[in-house]
């Protein structure tokens, strides 16, 4: 009986860990690597292959506190590798302050919002407390993202 209460213990502290450490590993409440802060390209998307990314790291110095994003020619380009986008937040693809080269950036697009859900309150809750939802300024390819 001894040993049949010791091997219950034993299960049942191998299903806890296996309960905890699954629930913190398949999270997505981290901030998107897209957006975060940064002063230099080399700051941004640690943790997954830069150079898996379609299209090349940048920092985007000109928005306040740099962005950290990559280049692309389409939508599809952005969230393209594993771990790209995270906390339910898709990206597109699209000019940032009316330059030609187009940017991965954190959409806020009401079809890329949960039903129902305010954007800036999105933004600031899923990609960074000080974001908010605006345009992108990006001319006529102009789209609405979540920064600074």
């Amino acid at each position: 009986m001894k040993t049949l209460h010791r091997f219950a213990s034993i299960i049942a502290g191998c299903l806890a860990l296996v309960a905890c450490s699954s629930s913190s590993s398949d999270s997505d409440d981290r901030p998107p690597p897209t957006g975060l802060t940064c002063s230099n390209p080399n700051q941004c998307y640690s943790g997954l292959d830069a150079a898996a990314l379609r299209g090349n790291v940048v920092c985007l110095t000109e928005l306040k506190d740099g962005y950290c994003t990559h280049t692309c020619s389409e939508d599809a380009d952005c969230c393209a590798i594993a771990g790209e986008c995270a906390n339910g937040i898709k990206e597109v693809c699209s000019p940032v302050q009316s330059a030609e080269q187009k940017y991965c950036v954190l959409s806020c697009e009401s079809a890329n919002l949960p039903a129902g859900a305010d954007a800036n309150a999105f933004c600031r809750e899923r990609a960074n407390p000080n974001f908010t939802c605006h345009s992108t300024g990006g001319g006529s390819q102009n789209r609405k993202f979540c920064g600074p």
